[in-house]
């Protein structure tokens, strides 16, 4: 532990509700880096899987499904003020946990707005209302009056997480590149000082672009999901409507778009799921490449942290989406998936101990500065994953680190409220999540949408600017 930094000490109790990818790998990294026994801890998950790991570190481990019915019961059983509940499950409602813990005085951490079991797919419940935008709007109504009620973080992993301070940091890159043309000026320290300089440095779309090169020894089997991370909570994300934030330079509206009546109205939808609709991007080791439009809160945080508002209407906001193109097995089970039309397979596999190479690339792409677009990001090995931290392949260490990072976060800033990623110490956690991402940093290009469109088949494609939405959509 000595060779470790520790960036926060912790007294009270803490409850981790969910132990698959997110908790298994992020409890090691939590052990190094908190002051925290481990009788401090309990576990609570509705699987076996992960016990052994639990009982390795001295973690209390209880197999007991969080439901709607028996929620408050079990976080009053282990939970009181003071006390931290750190939520890594998958179908555990986020919007009544969070309200439960903002009554009760308890701290609070998730790494995605989640609704109730069954609550992606409720057709009872209008198509605006499964987004994750709505999810955001909701959580986000918690906000009570008092600014110093008890800190509750909301999306912090991977992304939504550390990609916010990605964007952060390509803008601080960008406004250096520009000095000698215009004088960079003091780090942005208010969320109207960011979005002036994102105005200012010409920025349109922003893509949250991952390409998941990772290979496994052990092929897909034909009625097998696999994924390097929960193939349960991909699957459910994939069914929600594709989602973006909106930007004011759009002047081509998708024919399935529709925009939301309610909340702060940064984003829109389409009438279509994200497991059924791709876009293009680029990443520095992938190239181009097709990416799934799957809905994220970071494409609806950013974009409405972005925004530059005069006399009470937006006249700035990038786009902004996540494009992602996992590695090849899970994109052969995303496809089967869709082809039993929409029910999961009936195994699924955690693709970690069993891969035998290859990379994530997780990075924010910047598009529309003068110079090209700018991809920041991690490119980060599953060699390298392994021999930072246990029960992690490269995707998992980049979320659980962020995940951790967040926790410290919270545990020095216990009276914040509810906050999300674009709003907390972005210097903190690029601090603590720094070793752990590999590779890290900037890469200009020239690559646009329309590159190679075109050229065997006419397209009705407006070239006079490559990065409106309308020379993003490749197919339904």
């Amino acid at each position: 532990m000595s060779e470790y930094i520790q960036y926060a000490a912790f007294k009270g109790r803490m409850l981790i509700v969910g132990f698959g990818s997110i908790g298994q790998g992020s409890l090691p990294l939590l052990m190094r880096h908190v002051d925290i026994r481990p009788d401090q801890i309990t576990i609570v998950t509705a699987h076996e899987s992960g016990r052994e790991i639990a009982e390795r570190y001295g973690v209390r481990f209880i197999n007991e499904p969080v439901t709607r019915d028996n929620y408050r019961v079990i976080y009053a059983r282990h939970l009181a003020r003071g006390d931290f509940l750190v939520n890594a499950s998958v179908d555990v409602g986020s919007v009544d946990s969070i309200e439960w813990c903002q009554r009760s005085g308890v701290l609070y951490l998730d790494a995605c707005i989640e609704p109730w079991i069954g609550g992606h797919t409720d057709t009872s419940i209008s198509v605006d209302h499964r987004t994750n935008y709505a999810h955001r709007e909701t959580a986000l109504s918690l906000r009570g009056a008092d600014s110093a009620s008890p800190t509750a973080v909301l999306m912090h992993g991977a992304n939504p997480g550390l990609v916010s301070h990605f964007v952060k940091q390509a803008l601080m890159e960008l406004a250096e590149l520009d000095r000698p043309a215009a004088p960079a000026g003091p780090r942005p320290s208010r969320r109207e000082d960011w979005a002036a300089l994102a105005r200012r440095l010409g920025i349109r779309v922003i893509q949250v672009s991952e390409r998941d090169h990772q290979i496994t020894g052990r092929r897909k089997q034909p009625e097998e999901f696999c994924n390097t991370w929960s193939s349960d909570a991909f699957a459910g994300e994939s069914l929600q409507p594709a989602e973006m934030g909106w930007g004011t330079h759009e002047r081509h509206f998708p024919h399935d778009g529709r925009r939301f009546d309610f909340g702060c109205r940064s984003s829109i939808f389409l009438d279509r799921t994200g497991c059924t609709t791709r876009v293009r991007s680029w990443a520095p080791q992938a190239g181009p490449f097709h990416g799934y439009l799957i809905s994220h809160g970071e494409a609806h945080s950013i974009a409405d942290f972005l925004s530059v508002r005069e006399a009470g209407k937006v006249v700035y906001r990038p786009t902004c989406y996540y494009a992602y193109h996992p590695c090849d097995e899970a994109v052969a089970s995303l496809e089967q998936f869709v082809e039993r039309s929409y029910q999961l397979q009936p195994q699924t596999r955690l693709l970690r101990d069993d891969l035998t190479d290859g990379s994530d690339e997780l990075g924010v792409l910047l598009c529309g500065h003068p110079r090209g677009a700018f991809w920041y990001g991690s490119q980060l090995s599953v060699h390298e994953a392994r021999a930072l931290s246990p029960y992690n392949n490269a995707t998992g260490t980049q979320v659980n680190i962020g995940f951790v990072g967040a926790i410290i976060w919270v545990i020095r800033n216990p009276h914040s409220g509810i906050m999300e990623p674009d709003q907390i110490d972005d210097q903190l956690l690029m601090e603590i999540a720094r070793p752990y991402l590999g590779k890290l940093g900037g890469t200009f290009t020239g690559w646009t949408p329309l590159d190679h469109r075109g050229a065997l088949y006419p397209e009705d494609v407006d070239h006079s600017d490559p990065w409106q939405f309308k020379n993003f959509r490749i197919t339904t």
